[in-house]
C-alpha cells in the first residue's frame, strides 16, 4: 500500500510547481494539467516561452508514464509548438501509448482556453526497478 498519492508525489517537482504548473487530474497511463500564463513565462517577444510550455507538457508526460507506479526517467523528448500565447491557460493532456516493462512512450497535446492546439510533445521514458511510494493508479 503507498504512503502517499500520486499527486502527493508530484507536489515535490519543485520546477514544475516554481512554474505554476497545476497536476488537474491523473489516471493510469493519463494525466492533465494547467498552467497560467504570467509575466514570468514572457519571452523576449512578449509570448509564452518554449520551455514554460515544455514544463508544462513534460509534467504530464511524468505523471502519465509514473502512474503504474514505477520510477520512470524522460530519455527523450520532443515538442513541437504551433500558437504562440500571451495570456490565459494553457492545458496539458498526456496519453500513454506504450507501456512496458522498461519503457514508456506518451504523447501530450498542449491547447489554448479556446481548446486550439498550441503543441504537441512525445516523450519516451526508461523505467527503473524502483517502485514508487504511492499505488499504481487505476
Amino acid at each position: 500500500m503507498g504512503t502517499m498519492t500520486i499527486q502527493d508525489f508530484f507536489r515535490n517537482d519543485a520546477f514544475a510547481a516554481m512554474a505554476g504548473v497545476e497536476l488537474l487530474e491523473a489516471g493510469n497511463g493519463y494525466a492533465r494539467a494547467r498552467m497560467e500564463i504570467k509575466p514570468l513565462h514572457l519571452n523576449g517577444g512578449n509570448v509564452c516561452q518554449g520551455g514554460a510550455i515544455f514544463t508544462l507538457a513534460d509534467l504530464v508526460f511524468a505523471v502519465a508514464a509514473n502512474s503504474h507506479a514505477k520510477l520512470t526517467f524522460s530519455i527523450a523528448s520532443s515538442i513541437q509548438i504551433f500558437r504562440s500565447e500571451k495570456s490565459g491557460y494553457l492545458y496539458a493532456e498526456a496519453h500513454e501509448t506504450f507501456n512496458h516493462s522498461r519503457l514508456s512512450n506518451c504523447e501530450v497535446r498542449v491547447t489554448n482556453e479556446r481548446d486550439e492546439l498550441v503543441a504537441t510533445f512525445n516523450g519516451t521514458g526508461y523505467r527503473k526497478d524502483a517502485a514508487l511510494p504511492f499505488d499504481p493508479v487505476e
